[in-house]
């Protein structure tokens, strides 16, 4: 590019980034004076704004280049990842959100002390703080970074060393991202990530149809043609033992991960938590459920297309994206792309900073500073010790306004923290991706585990659920590292196997020595009423599943002789279906 190139693109930028900070600004101003409107929000949150920042929270740069060159360089097995997360939503629509709602919780940990004690609550948060802390924000900052770097090839514009290029642009992405999380609470976020998923919609449907242009030499269609006739094995989501997600990891371990990503991540839930009432909660989680359905065809899609443009040439498979994007979109884009490449990054960033100092102002912060508060002897209720635990609202002597400002603090440390461990990643041995799949699974399974237990009984005791994360802890440590050439076993498949043995023995020790808390009942913060279509629509989206796996099937795409009569077949099947099931949702609703 040229510097008038150059010029534009920049200018682009950052006059669609600060409409998205400004819009974000005046949404927000009025929401961060107290707990509840700082960090939930003010339990105001609509669908749209739920779904869109559900949307760009789970989906950054890491996707945009990791799925893309994924399917570049074997085929569309990783979809997996993406779209069997739409049954997790279902479950959280049903299952864990009316539950979550109904206890007026603000964080995981507090619902974790409602049914257990303070000890599992401080664990968890501890789980929480270090696996955020050390993994999951700097590697969004770190992903970020990289394909900014790539896209732009800053070291060259720069003068600096690729090291050196990475640090500064680590250090501009995580400064300007924390802003949203540190002033504007968790509405600015919300309203950020909306605004950002309409852009990250137009650009994921520019860059396909774009490539299929490229591909056609001018003709879109011809360009589709050649997508679905040549080379279909690139099509197949069908993955085998060696491809990088096989499909019977479906089934085991990958059930357990988005169960826990999408009904037990803290930065995840916290945006229903917000929800205005249960049926806006409901309609939030289902529509993300749809864009997840979606994410194969505008970041996994143009892959396959990379891949008929350029075969082998390309050094890497996390090239593949960057350079189509480069060959297809006109200069005067790249602005706005870079905007929404961007947005995309803050948005996770923001979300996982402000999650962290919600949980550490909430369940670390607040419950000390309130047991150092002056009160006068003899005058402490049980009530004060552990009831105002359960509802996140503010103890007796900490008020509002020091529990936010100290967030806010809390903020600062988190973001600069991880500004310093992001640049360490490039020294990974085995990548950015397996460091994020190994370290995840020190804490997704067992907190999935007693989140479901203590939802499912009251019998379990606390002291089991302790013992039984210690045990993860040892047990999943061992097997990656220890004895990992010895216990030739895929990671999912090691998720499903240690999250039924660590169930089976809470369940074990309920039933020899069970608990006798009483579970406390709550008033719910918010309306409880239904979606009145909430059925019908997670009918639709788990349809949408069935459907697209058998798109990208030997059934379907990747059949040598084009598509069957099997294919219609369950087509028609499930048209049927959701026929009946949204017309008795129509009638009974009328």
């Amino acid at each position: 590019m040229s510097l008038t190139e150059l010029t534009s693109v920049g200018l682009t930028c950052v006059f669609f980034m600060g409409l998205v900070a400004w819009i974000s600004y005046r949404r927000a101003r009025h929401s961060t004076q107290d707990t509840e409107g700082y960090f939930l929000a003010g339990r105001g949150l609509s669908a749209t704004f739920i779904a869109g920042s559900l949307l760009l929270t789970n989906l950054s740069a890491e996707q945009l280049i990791g799925l893309n060159g994924s399917a570049y360089g074997f085929n569309m097995s990783a979809m997996g990842w993406e779209v069997t997360a739409a049954v997790a939503t279902v479950a959280m629509a049903f299952f864990f959100l009316p539950r979550y709602l109904r206890g007026g919780f603000t964080t995981l940990p507090q619902f974790l002390a409602d049914r257990y004690d303070d000890d599992v609550r401080r664990i968890s948060v501890v789980l929480f703080l270090l696996g955020y802390g050390l993994v999951t924000i700097p590697s969004v900052l770190y992903a970020g970074s990289v394909a900014v770097l790539k896209l732009f090839d800053v070291p060259a514009l720069t003068g600096l060393s690729y090291s050196s290029a990475l640090f500064l642009t680590v250090i501009c992405i995580g400064a300007v991202g924390a802003l949203y999380a540190i002033l504007g609470g968790m509405k600015a976020v919300a309203v950020s990530d909306t605004m950002n998923g309409i852009g990250l919609l137009i650009i994921g449907v520019a860059v396909p149809v774009l490539g299929l242009q490229v591909l056609g030499a001018g003709d879109v269609g011809e360009g589709l043609r050649t997508l679905t006739t040549e080379h279909t094995e690139k099509l197949n989501a069908i993955g085998a033992g060696d491809d990088p997600t096989p499909f019977g990891t479906l089934f085991t371990g990958m059930v357990f991960a988005n169960l826990f990503y999408w009904c037990s991540n803290q930065y995840v839930i916290q945006r229903t938590l917000s929800a205005r009432s249960f049926a806006e909660g409901q309609k939030g989680v289902l529509f993300s459920g749809f864009f997840k359905v979606l994410v194969p065809l505008f970041m996994m899609i143009p892959g396959v297309i990379a891949f008929h443009l350029y075969g082998s040439e390309l050094a890497s498979i996390d090239l593949a994206y960057p350079q189509l994007v480069r060959d297809t979109l006109p200069v005067w884009a790249m602005g706005f792309f870079l905007a929404v490449l961007l947005g995309a990054v803050f948005s996770s960033f923001n979300s996982l900073i402000n999650s962290a100092a919600t949980m550490f102002t909430l369940d670390v912060l607040e419950p000390w500073m309130s047991r150092r508060a002056a009160v006068p002897a003899g005058t402490e209720s049980r009530e004060q010790e552990s009831g105002d635990a359960a509802t996140g609202l503010p103890r007796r002597g900490v008020s509002d306004q020091t529990l936010v400002r100290w967030a806010k603090w809390g903020s600062v440390v988190i973001a600069l923290f991880s500004l310093g461990v992001a640049p360490l990643l490039q020294f990974a041995p085995e990548g950015l991706w397996q460091i994020i799949r190994i370290f995840t699974g020190f804490y997704n399974i067992p907190i999935i585990a007693i989140v479901l237990v203590g939802m499912l009984t009251t019998r379990v005791p606390a002291r089991a659920v302790k013992i039984a994360i210690g045990f993860h802890l040892v047990a999943y440590g061992s097997v990656q590292f220890l004895f990992k050439e010895q216990v030739a076993l895929h990671f999912l498949h090691l998720y499903a196997i240690l999250f039924v043995i660590e169930v089976g023995f809470m369940l074990l020790m309920g039933y020899w020595k069970p608990a006798h808390k009483v579970r406390v009942m709550h008033t719910p913060p918010v309306d409880m009423t239904p979606w009145p279509h909430a059925k019908a629509c997670a009918v639709t989206l788990l349809s949408c599943v069935v459907g697209l796996y058998c798109l990208f099937s030997p059934l379907g795409l990747v059949a040598s002789g084009g598509i069957g009569l099997g294919f219609g077949a369950v087509m028609a099947t499930l048209l049927v279906i959701n026929a009946v099931v949204w017309q008795q949702s129509v009638r009974a609703h009328d």
